[in-house]
């Protein structure tokens, strides 16, 4: 009896050693540093600084509750509805080891083990712009604890048109500034409202009012916008959007509640293209409003204690291809489910956020093109709740709403981003699910490491895939076997832990056999190509 207990003691102590313990250095450390400490570090809008195992450890049961009841990292679309770029969400095996972990008495384990803390610049997360647009006055937010929307005029002075490849939202006050929406103006509507008030800028809530038409900005070409902790995207080789000559651009700037006066002199990056890219298709836009409802504008209304969905329908009449959309609403929008009917009765599922916060705008571009032919149909289901049990609700007791620019007032409100399609666009993917995990391990470490180039040798587009061991700025470019710089694709761009993929388009390239160099803080990666 007792060989036999032995026995069976020894091979529970086998088995359950052979399971590793939850730990911060392996386990925690990468989700952390990945999808939490671009907003809490010092400066940053997240109240409380996550850059070490102690400050992680310090607030391990807030991080196990906001994390499994899906309150943070802050990211509103439903990942099984669809998925998107530069996505900012914890999956269900990620957020179960932050609860075993919390429950284990947080084990740091091995502290040589640990990825560095990213190496986020104090600049641009694209590195070095085109053009900066700075507010020529710094903004006074009241310490009210209120939230307040402000609206600021940033003239160009472009003589020409540009292509844009970016455009970059840099906060002067990371403590404040929530979120940011960015218009092109052509006809200086936002001035004409800056020029009616006394300070600089303007207040508004989710638009602003003109003299002459209420709607007028909302026509106006938006680019992607901001959201802390999010990169701005970068459009995919061979797409970009026009800035005109002599265009303001407009931003509205969500200020977060703070108990003390704080000063806000916000800036904007702008990227365009390369001379050589071969820009060959515009984004362009299509913005639902009420107009598509079946009733029209007018159907737009909710009156009190009622719940209330709007079913717009958008009939394409040309081939296009979808890049992304920006779902807005106000504090009574509960839900936005938009997806596509193509011709054939299928559906393409586009985005759900099943729970609308009005704090957590932003843009959605996908990993792929999603192609919509002539003769489809896009659907867009807007919910409402105007009760009194809505504690978002501005009104109480609830009133008659329509559309509106106030805060008790409500949009229907949906830019879709697309170009024209051209053929092939159902195989282009802008990034795919090689080596997108948190943690790659080899030799037991979190590493930097460059994939084989596809297709090689090339003809025109390279696709380049890398892993990041730890996030930091790097220049990207191309040499020559002698070590000539051919041509810099990336110039000190921030690439956050995990896995990273780029194209570029080598038809400028005479035949022969060239490297790319990925030069980080502490390596170098090459990888080789031939192009045909």
């Amino acid at each position: 009896m007792k060989t036999y207990i032995s026995v069976a003691l020894a091979l529970f102590l086998i088995t359950t050693q052979g399971e590793a313990q939850v730990n911060f250095s392996e386990d925690i450390a990468p989700i952390i540093y990945k999808n939490c400490s671009s907003c809490h570090r010092p400066g940053e809008i997240g109240p409380m600084s996550l850059t070490n195992y102690e400050q992680v450890k310090n607030w391990a049961n807030t991080i196990k509750y906001v994390t499994s009841i899906k309150y943070m990292p802050p990211w509103q679309a439903n990942p099984e509805y669809q998925n998107y770029l530069s996505e900012n969400y914890l999956t269900e095996e990620e957020i179960a080891k932050i609860s075993e972990w919390v429950d284990n008495d947080t084990p740091r384990g091995d502290a040589s083990l640990e990825p560095n803390f990213p190496n986020f610049p104090n600049e641009s997360l694209l590195g070095e712009p085109d053009l900066i647009l700075e507010m020529e006055q710094a903004h006074v937010h009241e310490g009210d604890e209120r939230d307040s929307y402000y609206y600021f005029v940033l003239p160009t002075g472009l003589t020409e048109d540009k292509i844009i490849k970016a455009v970059e939202f840099r906060p002067g006050n990371t403590k404040i500034v929530h979120h940011a929406l960015l218009f092109e103006d052509t006809e200086g509507l936002a001035r004409e409202s800056d020029a009616d008030t006394p300070e600089y800028g303007f207040e508004g809530f989710g638009g602003f009012d003109t003299n002459s038409n209420d709607l007028s900005i909302l026509d106006q070409k938006q680019y992607p916008g901001y959201v802390p902790g999010q990169k701005p995207i970068r459009y995919p080789l061979g797409i970009g959007q026009t800035l005109g000559a002599g265009a303001d651009i407009v931003i509205q700037v969500h200020y977060a509640p703070s108990p003390v006066d704080e000063t806000d002199q916000s800036k904007i990056n702008l990227f365009f293209a390369d001379a050589d890219e071969d820009v060959d298709r515009l984004t362009k836009e299509r913005i639902m409003l009420p107009f598509d409802l079946p009733g029209g504008f007018l159907s737009f209304i909710m009156f009190p204690n009622q719940e209330k969905s709007f079913h717009g329908v958008w009939n394409v009449n040309q081939d296009i291809s979808l890049l992304g959309l920006s779902p807005h609403m106000h504090l009574l929008g509960t839900e936005w489910t938009v997806y596509l009917e193509n011709t054939d009765g299928s559906i393409t599922n586009l985005i759900n956020i099943p729970e609308w916060d009005f704090n957590w705008q932003g843009n959605y571009f996908f990993q792929r093109f999603m192609v919509a032919k002539a003769g489809s149909k896009i659907h867009a289901i807007a919910t409402y709740d105007n009760t009194s049990e809505n504690p978002q609700n501005p009104s109480f007791p609830p009133q008659t709403v329509t559309w509106g620019e106030r805060t008790q007032d409500e949009m229907y409100y949906l830019p879709i981003f697309f170009v024209d399609y051209k053929e092939g666009d159902e195989d282009i993917v802008f990034m795919d699910d090689v080596n997108t995990s948190t943690k790659n391990v080899l030799n037991n470490k979190v590493t930097s490491f460059i994939h084989p180039i596809f297709p090689n040798p090339v003809k025109e587009t390279v696709n380049l895939s890398f892993n990041m061991g730890t996030g930091g700025a790097c220049k990207i470019s191309v040499q020559d076997l002698n070590g000539k710089e051919i041509k810099v694709l990336r110039n000190q761009e921030f690439f956050q832990m995990g896995g990273q993929q780029i194209q570029f388009d080598s038809r400028t390239f005479t035949a022969g056999l060239y490297l790319v160099v990925i030069e980080g803080e502490d390596f170098i990666l090459t990888e080789k190509f031939i192009k045909s």
